[in-house]
Parts: structure tokens; sequence; C-alpha cells
């Protein structure tokens, strides 16, 4: 006799759906997490009957562009027993929801942009569009990322985009919104998907953490809200793996060890070193923080971070209820927003923002990072502008009885221009004085020594002939030098002839009506005769030009370039300025020019540029007194 044995089969356990998919909208209510503006002008275009014939919807990846498409699908073809019209109310699910949302309807036609760009996938769209759909309502059409469809392709949709059959709808998405052709926006009602706010990804994340039963600490899910960036995929997908990664509870500790995280305390007490410029103190801390799995340049993320929030607490207190704060940035960050200067604060942010990509891009991520947090420590040392300016007055006018000469040649630094009295005194017991510049450099200005004799004016060169004829001075346009030559052009506007001259003219001698002059190989051929030509007509005599063999004096250009140089030299020799360069390592004299247009002092003005924190040698702005 023969027994049947029947073995029952062991339930195959269900496959497991990561948290983006299982719980990813359904329909219009579960959009309102931080989408409340799209859904409500739908809500409006849907009761009043006026559905558009395309939409395109935009925004960052993970924000629900693909999801929204399909939800949009779904309400378009909506159908109950009750209800055959469209509608966003899609509460109980109607006839077709179930296949659209999962993807496979026959006629939504879902297509990747990304993997079919030509003008042939386009073609085959055109050629279907005439046919009415099968059972639904409506056919649409969902191209994601469309941004990467082809000119050729773009060209080809238009004429249907523009006027599609009654039965068809386009449902466009991309994250590249401005690669897409204005011809192709103007045909489409555009919905700009905004980045999640972290608070309400936090009240997202505990929601579906109380259906998951998985106990979580708030400082963690602030953590992955940040991280998330706006994206709420992303957001589900770091949660998913904290929830792995910490043995089904998601832990502070866990989370900043997967993400590379330091702790926010930490980053707060960085800060609180940097600003006081104790560059022990930061490069112990950052030590600690390296030791204990800390990305280099997520360290200076979160430091660029806390930045923004104390700079933001200075004009917004209200911020400090962000729930993505845990409590040490609350308190604390009050209180820094209440005690560091915003030209402080804003310097430490452009400092950041050129050493975080610099630390990023490096060989040695570590001592990067350390270098920036190095320079941001001395820079904490740097006085604020307007703490720079009033010192430099309290010098100025403290030892106004300590004047001294300078070289003998009047050549000296001066301040800025602004009030001469003001700047007639000085004394530099106490350090130099200093300004920052917009562009992060330092202008390092002296005051001058004593009121500077009269300068002559760069770039004329008079000559001295031994007996200056009696014609001379009976001429109606004295011309007794190069300069008086140039002169004459710029008063008769012939600005190119006067660049000619200052270039090119080397004087050999000069009588009235009679100009000897030697020109270099590379001057224009006709420098001659439009010279003579133009003498002729500003002074109403006759003129010989003659070019002559003899190499003759400087012209106006090497005249005023030699005259530059002599200033730059006897500005290094200045006491004051010496004491200047060598207290600022990496400054430089850039320029030295005549003060103007006072016409009694004229005083040689010298402009000290210093090396930013970064290492950019860039001029800076003038100190008014």
């Amino acid at each position: 006799m023969s027994e049947d044995i029947s073995l029952s089969q062991p339930e195959k356990p269900a496959a497991y759906r990561v948290l983006a998919r299982k719980y990813r909208p359904k329909d219009f209510s579960d959009l309102m997490v931080g989408q409340e503006p799209m859904v409500r002008t739908l809500t409006n275009a849907f009761e009043t009957g006026r559905i558009a014939q395309a939409y395109m919807l935009t925004g960052v990846r993970g924000v629900g562009k693909t999801t929204t498409a399909r939800i949009l699908a779904r309400a378009l073809n909506y159908k109950t027993p009750e209800i055959d019209k469209p509608t966003i109310d899609l509460r109980v699910p109607g006839e077709h929801c179930q296949a659209i949302m999962e993807g496979r309807h026959v006629d939504v036609i879902e297509m990747d942009a990304a993997s079919h760009t030509g003008i042939d996938d386009i073609r085959e769209i055109i050629e279907q569009v005439r046919y009415r759909p099968v059972s639904a309502r409506y056919k649409v059409y969902i191209i994601d990322e469309v941004h990467m469809l082809s000119t050729q392709a773009f060209n080809g949709l238009l004429k249907t985009l523009e006027e599609p059959p009654e039965h068809v709808k386009f449902i466009f998405a991309t994250t590249e919104i401005r690669k897409v052709p204005i011809t192709v926006l103007s045909r489409c009602q555009r919905f700009d998907l905004r980045r999640i706010a972290a608070t309400d990804l936090v009240g997202l994340f505990t929601t579906i953490l109380g259906k998951e039963g998985v106990d979580a600490e708030p400082d963690a899910l602030a953590m992955i809200a940040r991280a998330a960036e706006g994206s709420a995929r992303d957001g589900l997908s770091l949660l998913d793996q904290a929830i792995a990664h910490g043995a089904g509870r998601v832990e502070v500790e866990a989370v900043r060890s997967m993400l590379g995280l330091a702790d926010r305390a930490c980053i707060v007490d960085l800060f609180h070193h940097i600003v006081k410029g104790d560059v022990a103190a930061v490069l112990d801390e950052f030590g600690r923080q390296y030791e204990a799995g800390a990305s280099p340049s997520v360290v200076l993320t979160d430091l660029a971070d806390f930045t923004h929030l104390v700079t933001k607490l200075k004009y917004v207190p209200d911020a400090a209820n962000d729930q993505s704060l845990s409590e040490i940035e609350r308190t604390r960050g009050a209180e820094f927003a209440s005690g560091v200067a915003v030209t402080t604060l804003s310097r430490i942010w452009q400092m950041l923002l050129k050493g975080i990509p610099e630390t990023e891009s490096s060989s040695r991520p570590a001592g990067a990072a350390e270098m920036v947090l190095i320079r941001l420590a001395h820079a904490a040392h740097l006085p604020a502008p307007e703490d720079a300016a009033r010192r430099l007055l309290e010098l100025s006018g403290s030892d106004a009885g300590r004047a001294a000469s300078v070289n003998g040649s009047g050549n000296g630094a001066t301040s800025a221009q602004g009030s001469a009295p003001a700047t007639q005194a000085r004394g530099f017991d106490a350090p130099p004085t200093q300004r920052a510049t917009g562009n992060g450099a330092t202008m390092l200005r002296a005051v001058p020594a004593t009121q500077a004799p009269a300068a002559q004016p760069v770039g004329r060169i008079e000559e001295k002939p031994a007996e200056a004829p009696v014609a001379r001075a009976q001429l109606k346009v004295p011309v007794n030098s190069v300069a008086d030559i140039a002169e004459l052009c710029a008063k008769n506007r012939d600005i190119r002839l006067k660049t000619l001259v200052r270039g090119f003219v080397r004087l050999v001698n000069l009588e009235p009506g009679r100009l000897e002059i030697n020109l270099p190989d590379d001057a224009p051929k006709t420098l001659v005769a439009d010279l003579q030509k133009r003498l002729e007509e500003w002074t109403d005599i006759r003129w010989m030009v003659i070019l002559s063999r003899e190499p003759g004096q400087q012209t106006l250009l090497e005249a005023e370039q030699q005259a530059q140089e002599k200033r730059l030299s006897d500005a290094r020799q200045d006491p004051d300025v010496a004491a200047i360069l060598s207290r600022f390592p990496g400054a430089k004299i850039a320029d030295v020019r005549i003060k103007g247009p006072d016409p009694e002092v004229e005083e040689p003005q010298v402009v000290a540029v210093a090396e930013s924190e970064e290492g950019d040698i860039l001029p800076g702005d003038d100190i008014e007194h």
C-alpha cells in the first residue's frame, strides 16, 4: 500500500521594498509635503476644467517629478462607478489607478529621454498620437529627462506639442530646465517643484518610522535631513541605510559614522577656537575629529554651514526654531551671533568657500584642511575695516609732533586722498594700520612724514636752450617742448597724433619753426609729415620737421616710466614704508601717485597692497580721512 505524502513548501518571504518605493506618494494629498503651490494650482485647474495640453515639471533630483507625473496621469484618467472625469480627489482607487502607478498601463507611455534621444523615437510618438487610447480617457506621454533630447527631436515634437489631438496629453520632467528650448517651454504649463525643507523631511521620516516601528533619535533624523539637501528620495535612501547600520534603530553615532560627519558640538567648538584665533586649539580639535572618522572636506562644509547659521541668526533670530538644528546649534549660534561681527563672519565664509574645493581636490585632504583652518585662525587677529580706519585716525592725531622727513626728495608714503591737515602728522609706535578690502585683500597706508614739496608733473620734459630767441616769446602759440606739442594735440582733439608723439618722438632740437627729432624704426612713416602739417595749422607759422640720426632725448612715455621707477625707489627707502613692509610679509608697493588737486600741497602717495588670507595679491581701496 502506498501512501501519498505531501510536503508543504515554506512560504517565501515577500521581497523587501526600500522605503523610497514603499512610501512613494500615491495621490496629491501625499504631495502636499513641500509642493503646496503646485497642488493648489492643479486643484483649481481641474475644478474649472482648464486642463493644459502639456506640463513641464522641473526640480532637483528626488523631489518627486516622475511621481507627480504618474499622479497627474492618474488624475487625468480617473474613473470610478461614481466619478468619470478628471479630478484631483484620488482617495478612492479608480479603474486605471493601480496600473498607472506601477508604470504598466497601456495608455500611459513612459519614455526616458536619456536613452531615447533621437528624432526616430519622437517620430514614433508622432505616428502613434493619431490613434485613440485603448481604455483610458487620455493617452498620456511621460518623457523623463526631456532636456537630453536632440535638437532635431525637439524640432520634430513642436508641431504635435502645439496642436495635439484632444485625447493626448504630454508630461515632461527635467532637472536641467535651461537646456530645454524656449519654443518647447512656451507650449507647456510649467511647475517648479521646490526642494523639501529640512523640517518637512524630519516630519516625513518620523511618520514613516512610526509605521515601520523603528525608534530614532531626533538629532539623527536632523542629520539625515541636512544630508538629503531637499530630496525626499535621497533622504529615504539614507534613512534606509541608517536603519540597517544601526540594527533597527536610528542613532546619532551610527548616522555620524555612516555619513562621515563630525559631531555638531565639535564643529561649534572648532568655530569658537577660530574666532579666538587659537591656532593650536583649532588643529587639536580638527585632529580629534579626523581621528574619529570625519572627512576633512565635510568638517569644512559643516563649519561653513554653522558660519551661515550664525550670520543668519544675527538678522533672523527666529531661524533658531528650525527643527533640523540641534540644541547646541541653537544656543551657541545665538551667542556667536551677538558677539561676532558680520565682517568677521563674511571673511570666514569667503575663505571656506575657497578652501573647501581645494581640500576636495587635494591629494592630501587632511593637510589641505589644516592649512585652511590655520588661515582662518590667523585672519581672526586682523582688525575690522572700521577699527583700522579709527586706529589710523588715532595714530595720525596722537603724534602730530613726531614728523620726519622722507629721503629729502619729497617722495614718501601718504594717506588716501582726503583732508590735508589730518595727513601731515605721523606716529608708528603702534602696529601699522591696514584695511580689508571687499575681495579679501588688505590695503596698507602709511601716514606722511611732512608736507611734501610741490612735485613736477610726470610727463613734461622741459628743454632749456642756452639762449631763447626773442621770436619764441612772441609766438602766438608757444611750443617749447615735446610736452607742449602733445598738449596741442590734446587741445585740438587729435588723440592719435598725441599718442604717436608721446610714444615715438625723441627731441634733438627745437626752435620756432624748426623741429629736429629722432624716431625709432617702428614709428609710422607718415608721422613727420603729419606733425609738420598740424603744427602749421595750430601755430600759424611755417614749420620744418627734420628727421635726425642723433639719439635725442627720451620720449614722454620713457620719461614717465623712469620718474615712476624713481618714486618707487624713493618710497622703498622711506623708513615708515619699510616698517609696514617688514611687519606685513607679502606686502608690496603697487603704485606711487601725486596727490591733487590741492595747489599748495602735492604729496606723493604710496599704495601698498598686502597678500589676502588666501595668498592672492589684490589691490584695495583707499582709506579716507
